[in-house]
C-alpha cells in the first residue's frame, strides 16, 4: 500500500469544492428546526436544576448559616427549581414544534425531490 497516495488523495479532498447534495441539505435543515429547541432544553434545564440543588442546600443546611429563615428560604428556591424543571419539557416541545413548523414545507419539498430522484 502506498501511504503517500493515501495521503495526497485525502488532502486533495479536503481542498476539492464540497458539493452540497440534497441529503446534506436536508439534514441541515433538520438541524436549523431543531436547534433553537435543543439550546433552549439544555440551558433551561441545566439552569432550573442548578436552582433546585441550591435550594435543597439552602434547606438541609449544608450551605448557609442554618438559620430558620435560611430553611424557608431554601424551600421557596427549591419550589422555583422545580417549576422550572417541570415546565422545561413543555416548552421545548413547544419550540420544537414552531421549529418543525417553520421548516416543514422545504423539508418535504427536499426529501420528496430525493425520494424522487432514487426512484
Amino acid at each position: 500500500m502506498n501511504t503517500d497516495k493515501i495521503y495526497a488523495e485525502s488532502l486533495a479532498n479536503e481542498y476539492a469544492p464540497k458539493d452540497t447534495t440534497k441529503v446534506v441539505q436536508l439534514r441541515k435543515l433538520d438541524t436549523k428546526a431543531k436547534l433553537p429547541a435543543n439550546i433552549f432544553g439544555y440551558g433551561f434545564g441545566t439552569l432550573a436544576a442548578l436552582v433546585l440543588g441550591i435550594g435543597m442546600c439552602l434547606s438541609m443546611k449544608v450551605i448557609g448559616d442554618g438559620s430558620t429563615a435560611v430553611f424557608v428560604f431554601g424551600i421557596v428556591v427549591g419550589i422555583v427549581g422545580i417549576i422550572g424543571v417541570s415546565i422545561n419539557y413543555p416548552i421545548y416541545r413547544k419550540l420544537l414544534e414552531n421549529g418543525k413548523k417553520k421548516y416543514a414545507f422545504e423539508i418535504m419539498e427536499l426529501a420528496k425531490e430525493i425520494s424522487d430522484m432514487q426512484e
